[in-house]
């Protein structure tokens, strides 16, 4: 099977946990848009749920599948978020943000009781790194924000280039929040929770794409069929 068709059975496993009534949060990337993909058909044959975009592509993407949208002002608190990941290791913390759409997939998930991480196999590592950490950052004072990612990153073990997102256009990347992002390679982020602190400190920095203790359950599918990493046990 290809990566293509392991994202597809790790959304298909997520419907599992889908039950109607929902308030549910559509996650944005390419393994997120397969969950869309497989609930749009669900929705069609009368499952009666509402759902929350983290992006403004995978609002249209619902719509066009017929899937009743809201906003978190309308209602602000899910029962669930389904959403890919950059990368995630044993421990369900992850990297986010390869889309663009870190902040508001952040916001989504801390706004629901739970959040599933879909994906295959090549996002589970062993250290959290090898992925740029992307930063959503307010374009105002953007050298002088950069400068204090290299510094602080720095105090908190991690070094490495830090370049300003582009567009197809050339142009920088800005997201549907209207900020750039900077994607950090620092390699292997031996502490991920003393980075998250230290780029916490940082006024330019909007949100960064650690996203820890926010997880509840990955479905990993690959080459030996799905792997469940967190609980499963009905109270994720």
């Amino acid at each position: 099977m290809s990566n293509d068709a392991w994202k597809l059975a790790a959304a298909e496993r997520a419907l599992q946990y889908v039950e109607p009534g929902m308030k549910l949060g559509l996650g944005t990337g390419s393994t997120a848009a397969k969950f869309v993909e497989v609930l749009g058909p669900k929705v069609k044959e009368g499952l009666e749920l509402i759902c929350v975009a983290t992006s403004q592509a995978t609002q249209a993407h619902a719509e066009q599948l017929g899937i009743p949208m809201t906003t978190l002002d309308e209602v602000p608190f899910l029962d669930l978020t389904v959403d890919g990941a950059d990368q995630l290791d044993g421990e369900l913390r992850l990297i986010k943000g390869g889309g663009g759409a870190l902040l508001r997939e952040k916001i989504v998930a801390t706004a629901s009781g739970r959040m599933i991480v879909i994906a295959d196999e090549t996002k589970k590592v062993e250290t959290l790194g090898a992925h740029p950490l992307p930063l959503e950052v307010v374009q105002f004072g953007l050298t002088a924000t950069r400068n204090m990612v290299i510094a602080l990153a720095a105090d908190a073990g991690c070094e490495g280039e830090i370049t300003l997102r582009k567009g197809a256009d050339g142009k920088p990347f800005v997201t549907d929040s209207g900020n750039y992002i900077l994607d950090c390679a620092f390699g292997a982020i031996a502490e991920p929770e003393d980075l998250d602190e230290a780029l916490k400190l940082i006024p330019g920095v909007v949100e960064n794409g650690l996203f820890l203790g926010i997880a509840d359950l990955a479905i990993v599918a690959g080459a030996d069929g799905i792997t469940l990493v967190g609980s499963d046990d009905g109270d994720i």
